[in-house]
Parts: structure tokens; C-alpha cells; sequence
């Protein structure tokens, strides 16, 4: 049996660019980036290959992670008579509206790091004090600046503040058993090689030098950096189309509890707003996305009407909260792993994956193929 394996690039993101460079001109051009329109674009896609290729007749399965895994189950929904079923990776579908706590991502990162050293966890927790009080001495930003070996002098102490941040979540992201480089080059299970570094440090060390140690590592686990970009770091990712769609339509509200290791801070709607209004003239939609594709009482409505998805989730990944970890159906099936992180299912196979993910991929397979030997028999009975 052959088989055609397609990845389609979303609008507005990589090359694929509907106005050239005039793309992100303005709320004008970026008004066509949503999901609705990567859907419709795929579903034309789809039925486009099927047609030249001959194959009207074959059936589809979509896959995808992250916000790629909210669009393939959003795709099935809205396109059961294109695709037989989705396979979505640690895609956070219920992370909208107030169907889960806002506190939940950041409580889910501060786990991660809790669970591998109570000292690494109080450390970096008790980091952004120390960061505060230091923006209140004269000559702290060049103190940080020689501190943090920034390339340039730093204008913010906020920057160091977004920077570390930024270490910690992505890497807990990434939590991989294996060594990898998605972000960023980083190790087998980074998570824990942080910590190492800050539990090794001596007693008399701050908290500060020990938590910049540590973030060097998910920056320069490479050792090609000799000084760090922190306020001019290049988008290596994309990210600035995602900053539009959570400006319209994504509007996921988060929160620190305070629990978490970040400091408390709350979610404030006319803030946020008013911060959209401003760089793009727009004010976001928080209840869009619940309302073209549901998610209150999943269970109860992807019961009646939906079939033929896995979602998979690994608790490592903070995404994993606003994701479906129970069951639905027969045949919505959830898939979690207590050491997975960020879909790493859709990471290459290595030798030296762990037999959890080797099973994972064995369950996700043998799925798939259920599917299709379904689809196959209605299709010789028609």
C-alpha cells in the first residue's frame, strides 16, 4: 500500500507570504492570518493533491503539534468528509476562556523543575527578588549587564527578567529524553542538567548568578556564544505572526499563581487590549475561538458528534493542561506520558528513545491503522 506524506506551510508564516514583504504592513494584510483561513487554505490543498494525483478516493489523516495539533482537531471537525481522522500532539485546546485555570501553564513549569530539586526550585523562585532590588542601585545595569555577559549594555533590568523567563518555560518544554535541537541545541532531559547547575553552586552564591548559570545553559549548551544578545535576539521562529493571532483570536489568559516559581501576576483583559490596540490597532476576540470550535464540555459534545482523534500529551510539557487527557470515545483517544514533553512523539526516532515512546508511537500507529482498515471495508461495501 503506497501512501503520499504532505506538510503544508500555513499563510503568513515561513515563505508563505500572501503580500510579499507588505505582509505584516498592517492589520489590512494581517487580518487574512487566522485559523479559519489555514483551514480553508489546507482543505483546498488537500482536495487539489487528491484530484491531480488521482487519489479522490484515498483517505486522509492530518497530523500536527502544538498550535498545529489545535488546527488538525479543528480540521476534522470542520472537514470530517476530507480527513478520517487527526493525530494532535500536546495541543492545548481547552487553554481558552476559563475552561481551565489561568494559573495552570506556569504552575505546570514550576512542576516541572519542583520535581526534579526543591532547591531548584526555590532558587529560581526567589531569583526575581533579587533582580528587582538590583533595579533599584545606581549602577545596576552595568553591574547586570557584566553579570549576564550581554553583548550590549543592558536598558532594562526587565530584559534580564524576560530572558531567564524565557529559559526556563522553553526548556520545559523541550524536556526531551534524548538530546535535541528544536528551540535550541540542549541536551537529554534539560530540565534536570539546570537544576544540576544550580544545586552544584556553593552556599554563599546568589540566587541571581546561580539562575543566569542555569539559563546559559538552554543560550549556549553549544559553547558558540561568547557574549549573549539579550535585548536584540533575533525571531529565529517566526513568533511575530503568533503575537498577531493571540492579539485577535488566540487569547489564551495565564496567570502565576503563587505556587508557581515566577512571581503572582494576574490577567488583565483592558491592559491587554489596550496593548493590542496599540501595536496593531485591533482589540481581541476572547471568546472566538470557543465559539467556532467549541471546548466547554468537550467530553460531553465530542461524545455526541466526534470521532477519530488521538491527543497526545506528555505531563513534562506545561502546554499539556489546556490539552485532552482522558478518553472520550472508542475512537477519541488520549494518549499521555508521564515523561513526554513537547510533542515529542513527532520527534525523529532515535536509538536511544526510551520504551515509553516507543510504545506511544506503537499505540498512535496501530490507531491509525484501525482507521484506515475501517475506512477500507466501508469502502468495498459501498
Amino acid at each position: 500500500m503506497g501512501f503520499f506524506v504532505g506538510v503544508f506551510q500555513h499563510r503568513f508564516y515561513g515563505e508563505s507570504l500572501p503580500f510579499g514583504k507588505d505582509s505584516y504592513q498592517s492589520a489590512k494584510t494581517l487580518g487574512y492570518l487566522n485559523s479559519q483561513q489555514a483551514l480553508a487554505d489546507f482543505a483546498v490543498l488537500i482536495r487539489s493533491l487528491k484530484q491531480n494525483l488521482s487519489s479522490e478516493a484515498s483517505p486522509v489523516v492530518v497530523f500536527g503539534g502544538s498550535y498545529g495539533g489545535m488546527l488538525a482537531v479543528w480540521f476534522r471537525l470542520k472537514y470530517p468528509h476530507i480527513a478520517i481522522g487527526a493525530l494532535a500532539s500536546s495541543a492545548p485546546i481547552l487553554q481558552f476562556d476559563k475552561i481551565i485555570p489561568w494559573s495552570s501553564f506556569y504552575d505546570a513549569v514550576s512542576q516541572d523543575f519542583m520535581d526534579v530539586s526543591w532547591n531548584c526550585y526555590e532558587v529560581i523562585k526567589g531569583s526575581w527578588a533579587e533582580l528587582e532590588a538590583m533595579s533599584t542601585q545606581k549602577e545596576a545595569l552595568a553591574d547586570l549587564s557584566k553579570a549576564f555577559r550581554t553583548c550590549k549594555s543592558l536598558h532594562s533590568t526587565a530584559s534580564a527578567r524576560d530572558w531567564l523567563w524565557t529559559a526556563f518555560v522553553y526548556t520545559a518544554m523541550v524536556n526531551y529524553p534524548t538530546e535535541a535541537n528544536f528551540l535550541k541545541p540542549l541536551p537529554a532531559y534539560p530540565v534536570q542538567r539546570m537544576c544540576k547547575i544550580i544545586d552544584k553552586f556553593p552556599s554563599g552564591a546568589t540566587k541571581l548568578s546561580r539562575t543566569f548559570a542555569a539559563a546559559s545553559l538552554y543560550y549556549n549548551y553549544s559553547r558558540a556564544e561568547n557574549c549573549f544578545e539579550i535585548e536584540h535576539e533575533v525571531d529565529l521562529h517566526g513568533l511575530h505572526g503568533w503575537d498577531w493571532q493571540t492579539c485577535t483570536e488566540m487569547v489564551m489568559p495565564m496567570t502565576c499563581s503563587k505556587e508557581s516559581m515566577f512571581p503572582p501576576s494576574g490577567f488583565d483583559f483592558e491592559e491587554f487590549a489596550e496593548q493590542c490596540q496599540m501595536k496593531y490597532g485591533v482589540l481581541p476576540r476572547p471568546h472566538w475561538i470557543t465559539t467556532e470550535f467549541g471546548g466547554e464540555r468537550i467530553q460531553k459534545v465530542l461524545k455526541r458528534f466526534g470521532s477519530n482523534i488521538i491527543f497526545s500529551n506528555g505531563m513534562q510539557d506545561p502546554w499539556s493542561r489546556g490539552g485532552v487527557l482522558k478518553n472520550i470515545s472508542a475512537s477519541i483517544i488520549a494518549l499521555v506520558t508521564e515523561k513526554g514533553a513537547h510533542h515529542v512523539d513527532f520527534r525523529s526516532a532515535t536509538k536511544d528513545d526510551p520504551d515509553w515512546l516507543i510504545e506511544q508511537r506503537r499505540q498512535e500507529v496501530e490507531i491509525i491503522q484501525k482507521w484506515l482498515n475501517e475506512y477500507y471495508a466501508d469502502l468495498r461495501h459501498a
